[in-house]
């Protein structure tokens, strides 16, 4: 969902999200985080993140309406939440648009690589899927830097300029339409245009991740048949489960399946689920509905907020992020769901996954796994 406004009316919203922690035992297997005593998990639990290679496929690494936030140096507070998280791969991504967004672009890849730079002994930046095992093994926080629009290709050429700024995966749409394709909010989805196909094309040869996130029915359904490999969906859930436009429909979901394509789960509430109490069981929901359709090997994470989510924000900055949506969306009072809406949260999602009886091999395949085999094969 992340939108991002500019200093006039685009909030600006990113993210990413931090590394395995090791965590005191205290009784019957059950371990606590030092930051937080008060969520304990089991030693099950907390053995997989840590063995896990965990992957946010859209995790900004802080929402918030600041343009000032990316000269931001964290605190030690900060630092140890990204560190507690779990979390190895963060993919930074929000919502750019409208006139001036090559420009926007600009800014905004100049200005989050230089937060990643500012915060070293945390983040490290991605170019390949090794610098995610790299990460691990060396306790950062791997940024992996995308966009969730591709207004920003004024021309074919722009892919290759953005892919060697740092852009490693965009969207194709973010929920109306440009001149590549149609949003999930338009009443009218044209599909694919003959400019998106160019771009399309020229993102599998500059080897960038196409995302159809926010992508229309037909948007989605032609990028899944003009692509030559595999693309993802990296924030969205099951429209069979949820009902919301910007759920994506089972026949979708196959035809990312067929070409090898992964799905991330968000913990957005609307998306979830359209009644409450939603919590991090209806969650894991989506995760098996995408699992038995196509298979556990084609479903990961895209929480879609960053470490503790949209309802921690200021009131002005909360409604005027709300402000900026079409009715459709349907937000409630609530944005994240219980449960999924703190630092930890993917330690709660494990919880919930060994309590359906998923086995490691499969848990392990979920948190970041199978993310890690896309972000292989696509950036080789």
């Amino acid at each position: 969902m992340t939108r991002s406004f500019r200093v006039t009316r685009r909030a600006a919203i990113a993210g990413a999200v931090g590394a395995a922690l090791s965590a005191p035992m205290i009784n019957r297997g059950t371990y606590a985080f030092a930051a937080d005593p008060a969520r304990a998990y089991s030693r099950r639990a907390v053995d997989l993140v840590a063995s896990s290679l965990v992957i946010d496929m859209l995790a900004p690494l802080k929402i918030t309406t600041s343009p000032a936030y990316v000269a931001h140096r964290l605190t030690d507070a900060e630092a140890a939440e990204f560190r507690a998280s779990g979390i190895t791969g963060f993919h930074n991504a929000y919502g750019l648009g409208g006139p001036g967004a090559k420009a926007q672009a600009l800014e905004y890849m100049a200005g989050w690589q230089g937060f990643v730079g500012r915060n070293s002994h945390v983040f490290t930046l991605v170019d390949t899927a090794d610098d995610l095992d790299r990460a691990k093994r060396d306790g950062k926080c791997a940024v992996i830097m995308g966009i969730q629009n591709a207004d920003q290709f004024e021309a074919v050429e722009d892919v290759a300029t953005f892919r060697r700024l740092g852009l490693r995966c965009a969207q194709l749409t973010y929920n109306s339409q440009n001149v590549i394709g149609s949003g999930s909010t338009d009443r009218v989805d044209g599909g694919v245009s003959d400019y998106g196909a160019a771009i399309i094309a020229a993102m599998e040869a500059e080897r960038m991740l196409v995302d159809v996130s926010h992508c229309g029915d037909r948007t989605t359904l032609d990028a899944i048949a003009i692509a030559r490999g595999p693309i993802a969906i990296t924030h969205s859930n099951a429209r069979a489960i949820a009902g919301h436009p910007r759920a994506k429909a089972d026949e979708a979901i196959r035809a990312l399946a067929a070409k090898g394509g992964v799905m991330g789960i968000t913990g957005v509430r609307m998306f979830v689920r359209a009644t409450d109490p939603t919590d991090v069981g209806h969650m894991a929901d989506h995760v098996d509905h995408v699992a038995k359709l196509v298979g556990v090997e084609h479903v990961g994470i895209g929480s879609d907020a960053d470490l503790n989510g949209y309802d921690d924000m200021k009131p002005d900055e909360y409604a005027l992020l709300k402000a900026g949506y079409k009715g459709s969306y349907a937000f409630r009072d609530k944005i994240d769901i219980d449960g999924f809406d703190h630092p930890r949260k993917v330690f709660d999602l494990t919880e919930e996954l060994i309590r359906r009886g998923y086995s490691n091999d499969n848990i392990g395949a979920v948190l970041g796994g199978n993310f890690r085999r896309l972000l292989a094969q696509v950036w080789g």
